[in-house]
């Protein structure tokens, strides 16, 4: 084999060269790709020395597909909307070329067994330490509840691809007949009220896994924080489990599952009661018996009431319950205003199914599924990173920043960086990216709340039998068609 000429080791080339003229390096037909800039601009919401090159093992050796470069192409492609893995291919190829890079194989196999062989570990690195930067960028404390930290905790059901592995891991719904539904993974995620970061995720494969979701992400709870939750969230367990870590808890009552009288109590003020709230007698869910007898009989909690009147609706309740118990420290109307904004982080979920489209699935197999969904929460919190940096310098409230907006202006201003010549042209551009961030400003809408409703009809029924059973029955015209038909010899 000539290696003069191989275009897949570019190392071997300099034996064939004299020494007065030194190679290019192997990442310099890099240098104008849309892959750099996002790698350039972003690399600082990472820790550092993160994706560095092990010295032996697996990723040591110096391919197409480095581990920076994995990681790189794995969120670039998450950040396109419905980007396959052939996309990310092709770009590879069409920038080879430009740079004389000769012809490189033009199939999916070796970027996907790079994307297989980057460590979990990495991801889930990478995940803490963006949640980190984005934190760390936004200092400023909240205006209510004595500027403590108030950290949002909310659950979703994804649809993973239908494959075998997948449904033994995360098995369709129990009432559906087999080959009917698809593989549904429950995933728990831990949000930054201040900043709108991931601060922490659980994937389990049953619904009531959202509490044993909360335990495993107490890892980003501090002492002294605040949680936020629906209704959900709103019981005897939750909050026992909160106070016993320190941590207070504001979350809505389910009224249908625990009666809720305002006559007792000691009052606080209007529709503001103390109370003392007791276990059930049944064990709750996760608990044995003998579990179920060691939790304390009482916990004494705050009730708050508050009614939400507009013209044309139904005057509608919602009661919260919270262990923040001094009314002085804690009045009632900071703490309706807290759960207010709740609905605004509420939306991240939605950004990152409908935005980001997690609702759509690359990966077949749970062991990428798993990082798959580490690569859509980290771009969610790189996004989140671009936009605390277009609040900060345009001194804009950052919840009224478009996370459409964001992706959309960054995804087109990487094309556009790849034209510039220097470092002053790049930061220039950089700063402009910023600059339409921050001006592109979602409207001030209070009181909003939106059904969870579908406008557009289905234009094709539901599977209610496994597709090899399922037959389409021919209409009678087409059966009339069939019988006239004769055989042409």
């Amino acid at each position: 084999m000539n290696t003069s000429t191989t275009p897949f080791f570019p190392p071997w080339r300099c034996w064939q060269r004299p020494a007065a003229a030194p190679t290019r390096p192997s990442t310099a037909w890099w240098h104008r790709a849309t892959l750099t800039e996002l790698e350039r601009e972003c690399a600082d919401a990472l820790p550092a020395n993160l994706l560095t090159r092990p010295a032996a093992g697996t990723n040591s050796r110096q391919r197409i597909y480095t581990r920076p470069r994995t990681f790189w192409c794995f969120l670039w492609q998450v950040l396109q909307p419905q980007a396959s893995c052939r996309e990310v291919v092709r770009q590879v190829q069409a920038l080879g070329q430009i740079q004389g890079r000769g012809t490189m194989d033009e199939g999916t196999s070796a970027y996907c067994q790079a994307r297989q062989r980057l460590p979990l570990s990495v991801l889930e690195s990478a995940l803490t330490g963006s949640a980190r930067r984005v934190e760390l960028q936004h200092r400023a404390v909240l205006s209510c509840l004595q500027g403590r930290e108030v950290k949002v905790v909310d659950g979703t059901t994804l649809t993973l691809p239908d494959t075998p592995a997948n449904q033994r891991h995360y098995p369709q719904m129990a009432n559906q007949q087999t080959g009917c539904g698809f593989p549904l993974l429950k995933l728990v995620v831990l949000f930054s009220l201040r900043s709108g970061a991931i601060l922490a995720r659980y994937t389990g494969n049953k619904p009531r896994d959202e509490r044993q979701g909360l335990h495993a992400c107490q890892t980003a709870l501090a002492a002294g924080d605040i949680l936020l939750g629906d209704r959900h969230w709103g019981n005897f367990v939750v909050a026992l489990w909160a106070v016993e870590r320190g941590v207070d808890l504001i979350a809505r009552v389910p009224t249908a599952s625990r009666r809720v009288d305002f006559r007792q109590g000691q009052r606080l003020g209007r529709l503001d009661r103390l109370v003392q709230w007791h276990k059930l007698y049944t064990p709750a869910v996760g608990f044995t018996a003998e579990q179920w007898a060691r939790v304390p009989e009482t916990l004494r909690v705050r009730l708050i009431r508050t009614q939400i009147r507009r013209a044309g609706f139904r005057t509608r309740q919602i009661t919260l319950v919270t262990t923040l118990l001094d009314p002085d420290a804690y009045p009632a109307q900071e703490i309706l205003q807290t759960y207010r904004q709740r609905w605004a982080l509420e939306l991240c979920l939605d950004d990152l199914k409908t935005t980001l489209g997690m609702a759509t699935w690359r990966c077949r197999t749970p062991a990428m599924v798993q990082k798959e969904l580490l690569a859509f929460l980290i771009a969610h919190n790189l996004l989140r990173w671009i936009m605390g940096q277009a609040a900060r310098q345009e001194s804009v409230e950052l919840r009224r920043i478009s996370f459409k907006g964001t992706m959309d202006a960054v995804r087109h201003f990487q094309i556009a960086m790849t034209q510039t010549t220097n470092r002053k042209q790049r930061r220039s551009l950089w700063q402009e990216l910023l600059r339409i961030i921050a001006t592109d400003l979602v409207p001030q809408r209070p009181n909003r709340r939106e059904p969870r409703v579908v406008k557009r009809r289905i234009k094709y029924p539901h599977l209610t039998r496994p597709r090899h059973i399922q037959r389409d029955r021919p209409t009678r015209h087409a059966r009339r068609i069939k019988s006239k038909m004769r055989p042409i010899y």
